[in-house]
């Protein structure tokens, strides 16, 4: 008899649904598996037949076929044991099959018929959702994952026999269905910002708090440099605090990379923080971007819609510090392999940290004793196309003891959160109907629409350009942090002042313009 069980595979981040196909024939015993599996799925015959016998099922001297489809995408993972288990017992006649019409089934099994939870759930709940199921059979440890999905209906199940259980009958009587309601949603995203010091502990250092509100308002890039002790890690550390929270759309997206890389908490189903990340300057470029024989999602990905911050830039390797090009500007990471190609969303804001030479206190000669050599080789290990990506250079000056006296007296993060939350509310009403979110987000053909220039702003951002020398990028970068500014005092045209302010951004260290 012939059997179709649905269940998932990712790519990716991204789920296809495959169809689990079961034929048993009369005929020499042998339990056969095809479909371009990988080694974990091809032993799920043999987890399956141990777990059906010491679940009191004993299969027959049969020819068992199982057939993963679509047979051109490769199957990873240990999701398939529990749809395979069923497609056998439907198979067999032991399930009616009509019961398992409209149903996807994820699931592994232990070889006491013990069902585990298995990676990559919400993205999968998400496409059957998508694709018109009504209910999906999970692992109860991934339970309140998939319940984050709205439109279906999540049955837990701990063993192999509950599954068989709820079969027994067409309404799964005695089995709960668990849906979220949109208030339950709501509630998950109550308090959900993330806990940081706040603003005001830090002494001095106004420009750089600037650029941190202007960056946290249109979710710009930042480089801040200064010697050792000015405070660029603690900027760094309290930015997160003053981001606006994460809608639902963009929580189940980071929450799809953290359940596909099995990272997501089990008290939490939803992911409601941004995420932040500050990897050591020994990591790897493929631990940054991802990948690996089995590819994975890397730290640009695990920070989408988040904060990476990488303190003493210079110190990563130049391979680090160049893969992140891809990501800055199309905001994904793409990576092929022999059998497929895997696309990675990499929307983050990039926050990083520099001495101006290997000892930190250039230009201060009575402090720095590096050659004029070293100092450039150290400055070059960030190259023009990096710094090109970057919307927000700054300069963190050394603190002197007045402005450690004045500590806790300067804009604190309550009030930053409040500049940010009004400029992002100007933000939504001017995106509104759009996939963009932030100013950061505006396209080089979008330039014109969102950042229009009256007569004699143009006259002087032309001035600029030819002064500065500058590239298409860099011009349109200017613009877009102007536009944050204009937000930030809460004005619709974008005047001379906002284009000046963020011009002094662009400009690098030891570098003038007249």
């Amino acid at each position: 008899m012939f059997s179709t069980i649905t269940s998932g595979n990712i790519h990716g981040i991204q789920c296809v649904l495959t169809q689990v196909e079961v034929d048993i024939a009369k005929t020499m015993p042998a339990f056969d598996m095809v479909g371009m599996l990988s080694s974990e799925v091809k032993e799920a015959k043999e987890r399956v037949r141990v777990a059906l016998r010491n679940c009191g099922i004993k299969l027959p001297p049969v020819h068992i076929t199982v057939n993963i489809s679509p047979a051109n995408i490769r199957k990873e993972g240990t999701a398939y044991d529990l749809p395979i288990a069923v497609g056998i017992m439907v198979s067999l006649g032991y399930i009616p099959e009509e019961y398992t019409k409209d149903i996807c089934i994820i699931g592994e099994l232990g070889l006491n018929g013990e069902i585990k939870p298995v990676k990559g759930v919400l993205p999968i709940v998400k496409e059957a959702a998508v694709r018109g199921f009504t209910k999906c059979i999970l692992p109860m440890e991934n339970r309140e994952e998939g319940a984050v999905v709205d439109g279906i209906g999540i049955i837990g199940v701990s063993d192999f026999l509950q599954v068989t259980d709820y079969f027994s009958c067409k309404e799964g009587k005695g089995y709960a269905v668990l849906r979220r309601s949109k208030e339950e949603m709501e509630a998950l995203f109550q308090n959900a910002q993330r806990e940081a010091e706040d603003f005001s502990d830090i002494a001095g250092q106004e420009v750089c708090k600037r650029a941190a509100l202007i960056a946290a308002a249109g979710f710009h890039h930042m480089l801040v440099s200064g010697p050792p002790g000015a405070g660029k890690t603690m900027i760094a550390k309290r930015l997160p605090g003053i981001l606006p929270p994460l809608t639902l759309e963009e929580s189940l997206e980071v929450s799809s990379i953290y359940s596909v890389s099995g990272l997501l908490d089990k008290t939490h189903s939803l992911v409601t923080a941004r995420p932040f990340y500050a990897p050591h300057h020994t990591t790897t470029a493929t631990t940054l971007s991802g990948g690996g024989a089995v590819p994975k999602p890397g730290i640009f990905s695990l920070c989408h819609r988040g904060v990476l911050f990488l303190d003493e830039l210079p110190e990563f390797d130049r391979e680090c510090i160049e893969v992140m090009r891809q990501p800055l500007e199309e905001k994904k990471i793409q990576i092929a392999r022999t059998y497929g190609s895997f696309s990675y969303p990499a929307d983050f804001m990039l926050v990083a940290a520099s001495n101006p030479c290997p000892c930190g206190f250039y230009p201060d000669r009575s402090r720095c004793h590096c050659s004029d050599r070293e100092i450039r080789r150290y400055q070059n290990k960030i190259s023009g196309p990096i710094r090109d990506r970057i919307d927000l250079n700054v300069t963190a000056e050394m603190v002197d003891i007045r402005q450690l006296n004045t500590m806790g007296k300067s804009m604190g993060s309550e009030q930053m959160r409040e500049c940010v939350r009004k400029a992002r509310d100007m933000q939504k009403l001017r995106f509104a109907g759009t996939d963009l979110r932030f100013n950061s987000d505006i396209s080089a053909k979008e330039i014109v629409k969102y950042c229009p220039l009256e007569k004699e702003q143009m006259q002087y951002m032309e001035k600029v350009f030819q002064a500065m020398n500058l590239s298409a990028r860099s011009y349109h970068k200017i613009l877009k942090v102007a536009r944050t500014i204009a937000d930030l005092e809460q004005e619709e045209l974008i005047q001379i002042s906002h284009l000046a302010e963020a011009v002094s951004y662009r400009i690098q260290e030891g570098e003038e313009y007249v």
